[in-house]
């Protein structure tokens, strides 16, 4: 039996709007949860020299910072660690002629601290030149 004889039946589709907006609500969601990495870096071109080493050295203070925080200048311990006695330390070593050069040996596992009294002590003993030594990657 059939009661439904004059009725035709609709015919199916989807409505394509729900799925449109669920999937824009998806796509702002990974577009605010997505971390962009931005890498940041000076791209610098270092200027090359073609002059002959200079014979002469300069003065070199040398400071050493160990992994322990104990600092030596010019392989002298030095007997506290405050910037006062560092400084004082530094200007006993400066010799005379040019400016000294203060070249700082820090352990990779010294306190960045230590390295930064160190920067202040050479600030207080008027000396403005600082370099850091390093040593070539093993490879």
């Amino acid at each position: 039996m059939n009661f439904q004889r004059g009725r035709h039946r609709e015919e199916l589709e989807i409505n394509l709007i729900p799925m449109i907006d669920v999937l824009l609500v998806i796509l702002i969601f990974l577009m605010i949860t997505t971390t962009y990495s931005k890498f940041s870096g000076l791209e610098i071109n270092l200027p090359t020299a073609d002059a002959p080493q200079s014979k002469e050295q300069p003065n070199e203070i040398n400071v050493a910072v160990t992994a322990a925080g104990e600092i030596t200048v010019n392989k002298a311990p030095i007997g506290g660690r405050d910037i006062q006695s560092i400084a004082a330390a530094m200007k006993r070593s400066v010799g005379a002629g040019k400016e000294p050069v203060v070249i700082i040996n820090a352990d990779a596992k010294a306190a960045h601290q230590s390295v930064i009294d160190v920067m202040q002590a050479a600030q207080q003993a008027g000396l403005s030149h600082i370099s850091f030594a390093t040593q070539q990657a093993q490879r």
